[in-house]
């Protein structure tokens, strides 16, 4: 985490539970264009994503954590492909409970159940 990260964003880091570490790497890899680096420590795997110095995440394997309805709603960032990001996430297992829609001011999310079963955004401030 940077410095910046730590002083200043309320999130500062993020775990999405999954149970299949591969899939859920090839899912969130294309549907966030971005590279994803597999890791452990001790016998705990995860996959950290990209990013620089924003805030981060990962994909850890903790298949009792996945919350099927409710629960925290993360965004995840889209900027300017929402659309293709919405046909990526579809065709690599995700429901889509709404798809592309303004949230006023804020742009534009779609609402999805991941390959993994857990519900989150992705977010566009363009409508592309």
């Amino acid at each position: 985490m940077s410095d910046l990260n730590q002083l200043h964003d309320r999130v500062v880091w993020f775990d999405i539970p999954v149970s299949d570490l591969d899939r859920a790497t090839a899912f969130y890899g294309a549907v966030l264009a971005l590279s994803i680096e597999r890791e452990s420590t001790g016998e705990t795997e995860f996959a950290v994503l990209d990013h620089g110095s924003g805030v981060g995440g990962c994909l850890v394997v903790e298949p009792g954590w996945i919350a099927r309805e409710g629960g925290p709603l993360l965004y995840l960032n889209a900027e300017g492909r929402i659309r293709d990001a919405e046909a990526k996430a579809r065709e690599l297992g995700a429901v889509i409970l709404q798809p592309v829609h303004p949230i006023g001011p804020h742009g534009f999310r779609v609402l999805l159940r991941d390959c993994e079963g857990n519900r989150i955004a992705l977010h566009s401030t363009t409508d592309g």
